[in-house]
């Protein structure tokens, strides 16, 4: 299900409701052109990516959740443990009651996505996150509409930044991708290191539908899809160690996106094909490591390495300089030093520390 290549990109500063200018290509960092790119629906890629694990003989159990971890006596993780079935809201079985499982193996990978409770715990039980910066967060509210035939450019790209969420002086940005079947994935995703306590991710999303740019588009069309996601944003400084004793986190369990490009399908992607060389490699001897210690080393050796290190001051640059400063010194870094400056700046402030009191700041209307 990818056959949808991007033939049109823009990115956007939206200025007020009304008004708003599109940014030359020559300002825009470089990793943030989509050339090459697809639109997908990620549903779509999952769901086909499940009928080829079948094929291969994979066990896949669709609505049944990881509850807990097992571990071994020497406490290396055993494996995991689902959830209760059948029970009722304060926790007593019902008729229907099954109890959860041990599904049991030589390495458990863990990818539940960003702050995957599971990921959470393990990352704390085993301190992977020592001498990391905080993970940093941000919140992206998404929908699925059907448009007008005629205001339909299939492949079409468009991100931008701005209103409204600078009016509350939060970072963050928009993005509007013309997907097939007339359809287009619109979404605003706000850092939750913003400092007023009244910005609401989800209404400055419905706020920025309501832009004359974004208007005229879903103008006479029908939302029939929306959601949520978290995303993990802090990047190379804030990732753990991926492999534990027993197993390993990849993808946004650990947090692989790459903030720069505002994408992690690919990196989580390609975590999980090294861990799983890795994991092979460790099969194929006579007495398979409790630790995978090689791990470490094939991510910093690969592409993925590579690109999530020259993306590393991304945040640090944003959190720190603001929206438009910030945006010039990435420029600066990616397109001028290729992510090579000879530096790394660290965000050590959790996202959650940036608040004010909510009686000092200004409400939003």
């Amino acid at each position: 299900p990818i056959n949808n290549t991007v033939v049109k990109d823009k990115f956007v500063f939206f200025l007020s409701r009304a008004l708003s200018f599109i940014l030359p290509n020559f300002m825009i960092p470089r990793p943030m052109h989509n050339k090459d790119n697809f639109i997908v629906s990620m549903g779509n890629v999952c769901r086909w990516l499940a009928d080829q694990a079948e094929q291969l003989e994979i066990d896949i159990f669709p609505g049944v959740a990881a509850s807990e971890i097992a571990f071994k006596e020497d406490g290396s993780v055993k494996g995991i443990v689902t959830g209760d079935m059948g029970v009722d809201a304060d926790g007593i079985p019902k008729k229907s009651y099954t109890q959860g499982i041990e599904l049991c193996g030589r390495y458990t990978l863990l990818a539940e996505g960003c702050r995957g409770h599971l990921g959470k715990e393990l990352i704390a039980h085993f301190r992977l996150d020592e001498g990391k910066d905080p993970q940093h967060y941000g919140i992206g509210i998404k929908e699925v509409w059907q448009i007008k035939p005629e205001l339909h450019e299939e492949g079409k790209v468009i991100h931008g930044l701005g209103w409204p969420l600078s009016e509350s002086g939060s970072s963050g940005g928009a993005f509007m991708y013309h997907a097939e079947n007339n359809e287009v994935y619109i979404g605003l995703i706000t850092d939750l290191n913003y400092s007023n306590p009244h910005v609401s991710p989800f209404e400055e999303f419905q706020r920025w539908k309501t832009h004359s740019k974004t208007r005229e588009v879903l103008e006479g069309g029908e939302r029939i899809a929306y959601g949520a996601r978290a995303l993990a944003k802090g990047g190379q400084n804030s990732l753990p160690e991926m492999a534990f004793p027993g197993g390993v986190l990849v993808g946004c369990d650990a947090g692989t996106l790459n903030s720069v490009k505002i994408k992690g399908n690919h990196t989580a992607m390609k975590s999980g094909m090294l861990a799983a060389e890795s994991i092979m490699a460790a099969l194929q001897s006579e007495a398979p490591p409790v630790l995978l210690t090689d791990l470490a080393g094939r991510i910093s050796d690969s592409w993925l390495g590579k690109e999530l290190h020259s993306a590393r001051n991304f945040s640090g640059f944003m959190h720190k300089f603001g929206t438009l400063l910030g945006a010039a010194m990435v420029w600066i870094d990616q397109n001028l030093f290729a992510g090579r400056l000879p530096f790394t700046l660290h965000d050590a402030k959790p996202d959650h520390a940036c608040l004010e009191e909510a009686s000092s700041a200004k409400a939003i209307e």
